[in-house]
């Protein structure tokens, strides 16, 4: 099992004018203790399960394109992308540029957006929820096309594009991997076996049937299941003496034994770094085989 640093909250002691040295810390003592995989929501505001919305938040892209210069191993990606909050080719053009200047370490984590407050509050597209998983379908093909050999046009029902060139092109090979954020099982489950290299989902009981439905849904498009890598987000809190490790490693296991390869966690108090330290130290060996 892998372990990845999700980074939603940014409202740090030092505050605004400590932010970047506080991101270069934890992004850089992350990679040092074996994370492998580094982070950041697509929001424009804090979200309510983690804090008011006044809370510091920092664009996406730009925050990972930050992280990329500080870091040289770690994956990099938006947990996930909000597909209506940006033009395709744009979002396209961006996950190249993160994958080229990071030197071929961006995925493109991407759901269908659900956070209508922040979107009305700040003038961002949020049509009702059919025509954002047809959008969210057009924007994976859109990106597939632009990071293919094929530069000619697209036409879709809600986008197009008379020209999809995208120089330079991504490092990444064949393409920077494609994760899809939800569970949605007629819908997001379907986009899964058809476009992506992996999927998040939550650990809660009905994990193992959302796999079974994530199965189905490979058959049906002729898809290998076990090419998908199954990740899971979820906390990351070792306590303050790592005295909560133990029922972490039992935890994650669990979710190895049902597939999954992949957690990604919330660690309290990162800019102390001592959460990262101990995680790095006891967990993830545990968990490694």
């Amino acid at each position: 099992m892998d372990i990845g640093l999700h980074i939603a909250d940014f409202t740090f002691p030092g505050g605004a004018p400590a932010l970047r040295d506080d991101l270069a810390r934890i992004a850089a003592t992350a990679e040092e203790q074996g994370f492998t995989r580094l982070s950041v929501m697509d929001h424009v505001w804090q979200i309510g399960s983690i804090g008011p919305p006044e809370h510091e938040m920092l664009e996406a892209y730009t925050t990972l394109g930050y992280l990329a210069g500080k870091t040289e191993r770690v994956s990099l990606l938006a947990w996930v992308t909000a597909a209506v909050y940006r033009e395709p080719g744009l979002l396209a053009k961006a996950v190249t540029t993160l994958d080229v200047l990071s030197g071929g370490r961006a995925w493109l984590g991407i759901g269908a957006a659900w956070n209508e407050p922040e979107a009305r509050g700040l003038g961002l597209p949020f049509p009702p929820t059919a025509e954002r998983f047809e959008r969210l379908e057009e924007v994976l093909q859109i990106c597939l096309q632009m990071w293919s050999s094929h530069a000619g046009p697209y036409q879709g029902k809600h986008y197009q594009l008379e020209k999809t060139l995208n120089s330079p092109p991504a490092l990444s090979r064949p393409h920077p991997p494609i994760m899809i954020g939800g569970q949605g099982e007629k819908k997001t489950l379907r986009l899964v076996a058809k476009y992506a290299q992996a999927c998040n989902l939550f650990a809660s009981p009905q994990l193992g049937h959302k796999l079974d439905v994530l199965r189905r849904h490979c058959e049906e498009e002729g898809r290998d299941y076990d090419e998908i890598e199954k990740t899971v987000m979820g906390p990351l809190d070792p306590g303050p003496a790592g005295d909560k490790i133990d029922e972490l490693a039992d935890t994650i296991r669990g979710l190895a034994a049902l597939g999954v390869t992949h957690y990604q966690g919330m660690v309290p108090e990162a800019a102390s770094l001592k959460p990262l330290q101990l995680i790095g130290q006891r967990l993830i060996p545990a968990v490694a085989a």
